[in-house]
């Protein structure tokens, strides 16, 4: 008999950032994977025969504590959770013409809006409420991994333009290092590796 998924049955929302680049290739399909720094990983550690998740969470030394007395959880979830995208937002003001009737401008798809005539000041994503958000994601799979064992087909998930002259695995490097600094590539951290697709909100 099958276990039951425990943390289907108390699925929850969360919020994730994402940079104007990123949601337009979530928006175009091309984005289904995202990577973010496991923080505090100390001694990593992680059970590969978990009945539920596998490596989806990360236990870790905390002096002598032991089994879930020193487990960190992904903060972003677990297959079947959603998050709502925050990215860099503007509430429309007179003049502006909203265009799809929302009454929020995003900049990822409507960059011309910020012109002097219109005095549309953008606000940073970290500041967009969850009334704001256009787009849904549900978690479909959470691994962890060191940064560097991307695969070129993961790499292609992470939003990778089909036009670019470079390979998948060279143009994730460059985007990450653009974000994190080359340093961060190099120093090869820890990452939760998550899946996901797009639903309507």
């Amino acid at each position: 008999m099958t276990a039951p998924n425990l943390y289907a049955m108390t699925a929850r929302e969360r919020p994730i950032l994402f940079s104007g680049a990123m949601v337009r290739a979530i928006l175009d399909g091309s984005k289904t994977q995202t990577r973010r720094i496991i923080k505090n990983s100390g001694d990593m550690w992680f059970d590969d025969n978990d009945p539920y998740w596998g490596p989806c969470w990360k236990p870790y030394a905390v002096g002598g504590a032991t089994g879930e007395d020193c487990m960190v959880h992904c903060p972003y979830g677990y297959p079947g959770d959603r998050l709502w995208v925050r990215e860099t937002w503007a509430p429309e003001r007179e003049g502006t013409g909203c265009p799809d009737d929302t009454g929020t401008l995003y900049r990822g798809t409507d960059p011309g809006w910020d012109d002097e005539n219109t005095g549309l000041r953008w606000r940073p994503s970290i500041f967009m409420p969850r009334t704001a958000s256009r787009i849904l994601l549900e978690v479909t799979d959470v691994r962890v991994q060191r940064l560097q064992d991307i695969t070129e087909d993961d790499a292609r998930e992470e939003g990778y333009p089909p036009k670019s002259h470079q390979c998948p695995a060279e143009w994730f490097f460059d985007t990450w290092s653009s974000i994190h600094g080359d340093s961060s590539w190099d120093a090869n951290p820890w990452v939760w590796a998550l899946t996901f697709r797009r639903i309507q909100p």
